[in-house]
Parts: structure tokens; C-alpha cells; sequence
């Protein structure tokens, strides 16, 4: 959908205007690879290496970004047999996830450039803020502490602390009920189709995709599970703060308006 579909969000706005309620709160909840931190050379070269290591042939850079929708241990067992394989995904993918995570830093995983002022607006708008990724939650807790903004997240959590991974809700329900919200008050903000998915099944007031990660704009469009597709922080921040509203928390309320 086009970036000016945020445009039906106003109806919230327009109640808080005539006194009719108060605004609440809004949850804003990022994946962490290609949404938060520019990561792919991490995690493609990490794959590799344990690829490698036991004797599998690597894997194309196209090969990485595909698999990418799969949490960790299937993403291995794909690169390495071509399909899943509990086994071989296990084994793989725990060896993947201390390569990973020990070579976590600001060079491999540093959050895209114009991130950070978007998360202080965002916190400065009144939105609380949540990290969900198909990784370990271990890997998110790190890229969050080395880009020194672990404190402005409320919830974190990743495939192996919720009951099922995206694109199941679980995870998108959980970190909603961490910030204390109501589904339909938060947008999650991702770079897979898995991530919108997920962000629907859950009930999310809204989806963004962001194509600047893993996945083309052509894949997340045809997806079907985002109301706007952005290619680039300066895209997302427009999204999250669409021009026409008084104030930087109406604006960020219209974002889920059209479904409270």
C-alpha cells in the first residue's frame, strides 16, 4: 500500500481533538536484523563459517536473505541439506548462535544510520518501545547493548524465549503484554514477510515493512500483511510521523488509529 495510506489513521486523533477520550499509549516494536542494525555481512559470514566448519558447502548471499524467514535451526538445516532437518538444525544452529552473538559489535551490527534520532522521537512522542526477532534473544540483548540503547526498550524477546517464533503472534502478543497494551496500540516493524504476518495474526494496529533489509519491496508488497512498505529510515520515520497533526503524539497515535 502507498506510504500516504496511513492517512485513514486519523480518526483517533480527531476523538482525542474533541475530548471525546484519551489517547493511548503506542507500542512501537522493531525486529533487529535489516530493521534496527545494518547486520547481513554478520550473519551471512557467521553462516559460512559454521557451514564450513562442518563441512558444508557455503551459501550465495542470495541463498542467506531467502532462508532468512526461517528461525535460526531451520535456516541452518536449509543451507546445509535443503530442508528441515531438527537434528542437523539443532546442532548447526547452536553453534551458529555462538559465532553469532561473540561477534556482535558496532562494526557488524550497528544500527542504521538516522536510527538512533528516530528512536529518541519516538520515545519524545510517547511511544514505548519493544525488540522481537527470530533470533536468539541473546542476540538481540547484544545488539541492543552495543548500539547503547538497551535502556530504551521495555520488552526483548527472541525465537527461543517465546512458545512459538514469528510468523506465528506469540511473540507480538508477549511483547505487548510486556509494554502493558493492547495489541491494536502497537505497530511492529519489520524487514519479512514473516513480520508482517506475525504483526496481523497478533492483531497489530498496524505493519511496516521495511525494504531496505532481507527482502525486496516487490516480496514484502506481495506478501499482503503491510500497510506501508518504506525504503529507507528517512521513509520510516515519515510513516511513523505522517505530517498533518498538531503534535508528535497525535501523529504517532494515528499510525494504529484505524483500529481502536
Amino acid at each position: 500500500m502507498p506510504r500516504l495510506a496511513f492517512a485513514w489513521f486519523a480518526a483517533a486523533v480527531l476523538g482525542r481533538a474533541e475530548g471525546l477520550a484519551p489517547m493511548a499509549r503506542v507500542g512501537v516494536v522493531f525486529d533487529i536484523d535489516g530493521t534496527l542494525a545494518d547486520s547481513f555481512r554478520l550473519g551471512f559470514d557467521a553462516t559460512n563459517v559454521v557451514l564450513e566448519r562442518n563441512a558444508f558447502p557455503p551459501i550465495s548471499e542470495a541463498d542467506y536473505h531467502d532462508n532468512c524467514i526461517y528461525v535460526t535451526p531451520e535456516r541452518m538445516a536449509r543451507h546445509a541439506v535443503g530442508e528441515h532437518n531438527e537434528d542437523v538444525g539443532r546442532r548447526l544452529g547452536a553453534e551458529f548462535d555462538k559465532e553469532y552473538i561473540a561477534l556482535v559489535s558496532t562494526e557488524t551490527a550497528g544500527f542504521y544510520a538516522g536510527l538512533r534520532p528516530l528512536l529518541e522521537r519516538l520515545r519524545d512522542g510517547g511511544a514505548v518501545l519493544g525488540a522481537l526477532t527470530n533470533a536468539a534473544v541473546a542476540y538481540a540483548e547484544a545488539v541492543l547493548l552495543v548500539n547503547n540503547a538497551r535502556g530504551a526498550f521495555e520488552s526483548v524477546h527472541g525465537a527461543d524465549s517465546v512458545e512459538r517464533a514469528k510468523p506465528f503472534p506469540e511473540g507480538c502478543l508477549r511483547v505487548a503484554s510486556d509494554l502493558g497494551l493492547d495489541p491494536k496500540d502497537c505497530v511492529y516493524i519489520g524487514d519479512a514477510p514473516t513480520d508482517g504476518a506475525a504483526a496481523r495474526a497478533a492483531g497489530y494496529g498496524a505493519a511496516i515493512g521495511c525494504s531496505y533489509g532481507s527482502h525486496a519491496a516487490s516480496k514484502l508488497e506481495a506478501s499482503g500483511h503491510f500497510d506501508v512498505i518504506v525504503p529507507d529510515i528517512r521513509g520510516l520515520e515519515e510513516a511513523l510521523f505522517p505530517d498533518g497533526f498538531a503534535d508528535e503524539d497525535a501523529a504517532l497515535a494515528s499510525v494504529v488509529g484505524s483500529n481502536s
